[in-house]
């Protein structure tokens, strides 16, 4: 896995863990308790807790753009849930939390134990991604387990949802869900990818957390989080393409 990042230009570590041999793998288990922002991988969390309260209906349940200038052009449409998800919308998952408000948001935090975020009324849209929240890689990966083993205290409905809306990839030899997340604190960039992988008989739970190095290209980085994720799991041989 070290070489995987080497080669990438990136520092960090992957985190993968076998629930059938209850094994980790990883390159630097040191960097796997070190905690930073959830970035967007918080919005498996946000859209659980959002369908739990009420504030949105369903996966289709759609976002109305405002005409208003975003960050990115494919946040400038109306989209339905699992489009905002895909699309890892900002303004539309800020739209969710302000809705939730900071009383149930850490109501529910507490009830799913996810991570140490810290929320107040004042950072009710942003905490996942500015300030003092963090989550480390071992914490991801055991809230993801939960998720996937049904073990998190919420509705069946909700569950299905939220899985059917991880869903990445489809293959005929494995199935990959999850989210990827960056955020950039003090001028420094920091990247996740969290999630399962399925094969025919085996599930794989996965958390990459990587921070460029100086001399990485960062148009690269929006993809370069997935890609050594892969290589890891080609590394162990779990998958072949």
């Amino acid at each position: 896995f070290q070489s995987i990042l080497d080669s990438a230009k990136v520092t960090g570590s992957i985190l993968i863990y076998d629930l059938q041999d209850k094994r980790y793998y990883s390159n630097d288990f040191k960097w796997t308790e070190n905690g930073y922002l959830p970035a967007s991988t918080f919005k498996i969390t946000n859209a659980i807790i959002a369908l739990e309260t009420g504030v949105i209906k369903n996966d289709s349940s759609v976002f109305k753009w405002n005409g208003e200038e975003r960050r990115l052009k494919a946040w400038e449409r109306d989209l339905t849930f699992t489009e905002a998800f895909h699309a890892s919308c900002v303004p539309c998952f800020q739209e969710l939390a302000q809705k939730i408000g900071p009383e149930k948001m850490n109501l529910y935090l507490k009830k799913l134990n996810y991570g140490a975020m810290q929320v107040s009324a004042s950072n009710i849209d942003l905490f996942w991604l500015a300030g003092d929240s963090k989550i480390n890689q071992l914490e991801q990966i055991d809230f993801l387990k939960r998720l996937y083993q049904s073990q998190l205290p919420i509705s069946k409905r909700t569950e299905n949802i939220i899985k059917r809306m991880m869903l990445i990839n489809e293959t005929d030899g494995y199935t990959i869900s999850g989210k990827t997340g960056w955020s950039i604190r003090n001028g420094h960039n920091n990247g996740w990818f969290v999630g399962w992988l399925k094969t025919a008989n085996k599930v794989y739970f996965f958390a990459t957390n990587i921070n460029p190095k100086q001399q990485f290209n960062m148009s690269l980085f929006p993809v370069i989080r997935k890609s050594i994720t892969q290589q890891a799991f080609k590394e162990l041989g779990i998958i072949k393409n």
